[in-house]
């Protein structure tokens, strides 16, 4: 299986782990240090030698991170991790601090008066450590880098550095060469009056270059560095040994390979000035290109924006991925149907289940993301990792919530459903409705041209507002096209400024979460066009549905529902049964028809 169910954390070992980063601070002259889970690439997911987070704290979320002070701990966690966080780090060592409500900055000026706080350059983005000496101006603490990792100076046995072969991603499925890539964005570079562009960020290395690699779990991304030129040449950093002749061939003569350890040198070598992304880029990269006095130009990575705005192949492609994964996933819902009630499952033997009705396709290169399997209580958990310590069985009356996905050559899928096992209570349904009603208003709306997701959120919560109820975390994040399954910079949250633009994928995934009793989430994925002409002929866009499963009619209210919501619904499960119909067995298309009846 892609999916083991040990246990990453630790609380146990947060004390003494705690206390000798303490003693390495008091011998390296600092008062803190701040311990981040990002890498040097700032990508959200990192390998294992890079979850300090983890190893020292015991969390194990998928952002945040925490701020070491002689006197206490700060684990600073967003919305999704209020409750995980509980459960996983030792409450006497460390604290949790609710994030971004809380800045870090003001929770240090309270809880330190003066020293240095130290921080690893490589593991923060210049804008992160703008803001936080923005913050401390006039007081007693200062922000200082450190040439030595505290962490990795005291952690014994951290693992090594990831290995994972590169591959060639086919042009049939990108639908574009890398060289036509690198000319289109030279260009750019050109009329920007940049001589160059830094990378960092592994998927979008691997977009540009029409590459796939092997060194994140979960993502196909390759590691690495790149620089590119305004004429169109990359510089590549990155170990040679992941590249064989396959992808050198690919590669060609203007892509030049570089020992990823030469990438701090092939800095100081350019002629400025040069594009660094202060939201994505370690702050290291332009310290040392100011430090060799080539001029620094603040700017966007070129490839995201490109990358996030999937052309028609990418689309056409990643349909095909979700019609397979939608068979794959009714194969399931209808075995989940059967078994459910008889007893005798637990979450992990979902998950195992789950993941072998993929592996049936032939098709499945990884799963997305571990899935995310919470039975009754554990599904209020919003990333809820199943262990063999907290393995809950599936019993009757409650609620599943099963969020999972899958990598395909051909694209990156993501979907949610919540399902009842027998009768989970009124409630339950009153509240699966309302987080419905959310995912629909999504799907229907037609928008002006040019607004960002943070425009649109609010349409997800409508009806949980009205009930007195909402979720902590952004209605939608982008996706990658077989590449990470969480993609910028286009979201649909409160805070994305990014105006949504055709092309962008993006998950549609309201919920509602009551610890200690139930989760709910609904998920979608979307991709964004431009809509038909209506009214006054105004631009506006649209999203067309890319993922086919149906929802749970046992939990719906339809009384609850407006007629355009009956439409809508209605609509949507005709067209999962025809898409769906010709792929699934006979005995689940028996059940696919009573699940995709008109509501």
């Amino acid at each position: 299986m892609f999916q083991t169910f040990d246990s990453h954390a630790s609380p146990d070992q947060g004390p003494p782990r705690l206390a000798a980063l303490r003693d390495r601070l008091r011998a390296m002259g600092l008062s803190g240090f701040i311990v981040p889970r990002a890498d040097v690439h700032q990508g959200e997911y990192v390998a294992a030698r890079d979850e300090r987070l983890q190893w020292l704290t015991g969390f194990t979320g998928s952002a945040g991170f925490c701020i070491v002070l002689p006197d206490v701990a700060g684990v600073f966690i967003d919305g999704r991790y209020r409750t995980q966080v509980k459960a996983q780090v030792d409450l006497s060592a460390f604290t949790p601090v609710p994030w971004p409500e809380v800045k870090p900055g003001d929770w240090v000026k309270e809880k330190l008066a003066a020293g240095v706080v130290g921080f690893d350059p490589w593991l923060h983005t210049a804008d992160e450590v703008a803001r936080l000496q923005t913050a401390l101006e006039g007081t007693g603490v200062t922000v200082e880098p450190v040439t030595e990792n505290p962490v990795d100076a005291i952690w014994p046995d951290q693992p090594a550095a990831p290995f994972g072969k590169a591959f060639v991603h086919p042009v049939e499925l990108a639908g574009e060469s890398h060289a036509s890539k690198r000319s289109r964005l030279a260009e750019g570079l050109r009329q920007a009056g940049q001589t160059a562009a830094v990378i960092t960020l592994p998927d979008s290395l691997c977009w540009l270059l029409n590459l796939r690699g092997a060194d994140v779990p979960k993502n196909p991304v390759l590691h690495g560095f790149a620089v590119l030129h305004d004429d169109a040449r990359v510089d590549l950093f990155v170990n040679p040994a992941k590249l064989d002749e396959a992808v050198l061939e690919h590669l060609e003569e203007n892509v030049l390979v570089h020992p990823v350890e030469g990438f701090s040198e092939g800095l100081k070598g350019l002629t400025g000035p040069v594009r660094v992304d202060k939201a994505t880029a370690p702050l290291a990269v332009s310290e040392i290109l100011k430090g060799a006095g080539v001029e620094v130009a603040w700017g966007d990575d070129p490839c995201r924006l490109p990358k996030a705005c999937k052309n028609a192949a990418e689309i056409q492609a990643t349909r095909e991925a979700h019609l397979r994964d939608g068979a794959a996933m009714v194969e399931f819902l209808r075995w989940l149907d059967e078994a459910s009630p008889s007893g005798g499952l637990t979450e992990i033997s979902v998950v195992q289940a789950l993941e072998g009705f993929r592996r049936a396709t032939n098709a499945l290169h990884d799963i997305s993301f571990d899935t995310i399997c919470g039975a009754g209580p554990n599904g209020a958990i919003m990333h809820y990792r199943v262990t063999e310590e907290t393995n809950r069985p599936v019993q009757l009356n409650e609620l599943l919530l099963v969020d999972s996905g899958a990598q395909y050559l051909d694209g990156t899928t993501d979907i949610t459903r919540t399902v009842a096992v027998g009768d989970p209570g009124q409630e339950a349904r009153e509240c699966y409705t309302r987080v419905l009603q959310g995912l629909i208003a999504i799907s229907r709306v037609r928008f002006p041209k040019g607004l960002p997701g943070r425009d649109i959120d609010a349409l997800a919560r409508f009806n949980l507002w009205v009930a007195g109820q909402d979720y902590d975390h952004g209605t939608g994040h982008g996706v990658g096209a077989f590449l990470s399954v969480h993609e910028g910079p286009q979201r649909i949250s409160r805070v994305s400024e990014v105006p949504l633009e055709p092309g962008m994928i993006l998950s549609n995934e309201p919920g509602y979460y009551r610890e200690g009793a139930f989760g709910i989430r609904l998920e979608n994925l979307i991709v964004v066009q431009e809509a038909p002409a209506l009214g006054d002929n105004r631009a506006q866009m649209a999203f067309e549905t890319l993922t086919f499963v149906p929802f749970d009619r046992r939990l719906i209210l339809r009384a609850e529902l407006s007629p355009a919501e009956v439409r809508w619904l209605d609509a949507y499960h005709a067209e999962v049964l025809e898409k769906l119909g010709n792929r699934v067995s006979g005995a689940t298309l028996d059940w696919l028809r009573n699940a995709c009846a008109p509501i």
